[in-house]
């Protein structure tokens, strides 16, 4: 249960003054994938002090727990009754979302999708958290109807960066990974001086830190992945407006 619902689409949007009446992005909606549009490496679109934003959150989630969202194997299979989007922790004070239904609740193999919109004077990066209630049917004994089980799951690794007109460039470097997929060894890259960095260090999908380095100064840093597991992991730098995080595979 520990990675069900892993599917998430988030589709930018226009800029506009208030909540929009999103629609669920349909060419994503036809598509038999599950996951991330764009993913945390994308993220989403960065807002300006001051001025009205907007984007879209897009969801989707299949009828049934599939071997990609439950990694045990336990519930595979198992039917998905509904899921909930309970919040969207982190956004920025006057930023909010709202669902394209009132209660952010979908039947399982739907689609949904929220519009997160305000205006902020506050700048900076801004970390989000998106919080999911998910509730499978579940056979706990056999030769018993299916009981509803609700879990709870969050999804982080988005940001949206605010900055003043003009200078959002320097809010933040774009830091990335290379190779990626990688084997061995992987660079840090694009680490700027103006970021004030004072860490960086790689974690596993569970938030384990298994490797870190003190920042120098230096714009790169090498680490050797060669004694860990195939999977996904997180480059993460943390710097004078919060930490930055890009995800990467090492094959």
């Amino acid at each position: 249960m520990k990675k069900l619902l892993l599917s998430f689409a988030v589709v930018c949007g226009a800029f506009t003054a208030t909540a929009q009446t999103c629609t669920p992005n349909q060419t994503w909606a036809d598509t038999t994938d599950y996951g991330v549009l764009p993913d945390t490496i994308v993220n989403l679109p960065d807002g300006i002090q001051n001025q009205a934003y907007s984007t879209d959150l897009n969801f989707k989630v299949p009828a049934e727990v599939t071997a990609e969202l439950d990694a045990s194997g336990n519930f595979v299979g198992s039917p998905i009754q509904s899921f909930k989007v309970t919040g969207v922790d982190g956004l920025p004070t006057g930023y909010q979302y709202a669902c394209n239904v009132a209660s952010c609740q979908y039947p399982g193999g739907s689609n949904g999708c929220a519009n997160v919109y305000g205006t902020t004077a506050l700048t900076g990066q801004f970390d989000i958290t998106i919080n999911v209630d998910a509730t499978v049917m579940v056979s706990l004994v056999p030769g018993f109807p299916p009981t509803p089980v609700t879990q709870g799951t969050s999804f982080s690794g988005y940001r949206i960066i605010v900055g003043a007109a003009g200078t959002i460039e320097q809010v933040i470097s774009p830091i990335y990974v290379s190779p990626n997929p990688a084997n061995d060894v992987i660079t840090v890259s694009n680490i700027n001086a103006n970021m004030k960095a004072s860490k960086v260090f790689v974690s596993n999908i569970e938030g384990k830190v298994i490797a870190t380095q003190t920042a120098s100064g230096v714009s790169n840093y090498t680490f050797d992945m060669s004694g860990v597991k195939a999977g996904v992991y997180f480059v993460n730098v943390a710097h004078a407006s919060g930490v930055e995080t890009v995800k990467f595979v090492k094959q």
